[in-house]
């Protein structure tokens, strides 16, 4: 399965983006996706995650409130619906998808629990 992150780019302090990340290759439908952002200079951090059938849902500290994942399994689409954009955000974001399906672990927040990566999309937020 390939993934592939869309719907980066440049917007304003307090702006708004959506994220896909879209399978080819196969099909996620049946996995756990998380998203990841990577800064210039950081480590890659744990954003948001769901589970296979969206009924479970985690985000990290710093995008509660703000940040909104969701997927449409019959388009095999997952969404990061992001709201009032900061400066820090200002990343490239990565989503992935778990290596087994129907699982969620306690482990949705770390690297390991992702078997399939896509291709980041910047984020730049100006303040």
């Amino acid at each position: 399965v390939q993934l592939q992150a869309s719907g980066g780019g440049l917007v304003q302090t307090g702006g708004s983006l959506r994220l896909s990340c879209t399978a080819s290759g196969g099909s996620f439908s049946k996995n756990a996706v998380g998203w990841f952002r990577q800064a210039p200079g950081n480590e890659r951090e744990f954003v948001a995650a769901i589970n296979w059938n969206g009924g479970i849902t985690r985000y990290s500290n710093s995008v509660q409130g703000r940040f909104t994942i969701s997927r449409d399994n019959a388009k095999d689409t997952v969404y990061l619906q992001m709201n009032s954009l900061e400066p820090a955000d200002t990343a490239v974001y990565y989503c992935a998808a778990a290596t087994r399906i129907y699982v969620f672990s306690s482990i949705y927040d770390r690297s390991s629990f992702y078997g399939y990566w896509g291709q980041g999309t910047l984020v730049t937020v100006s303040s």
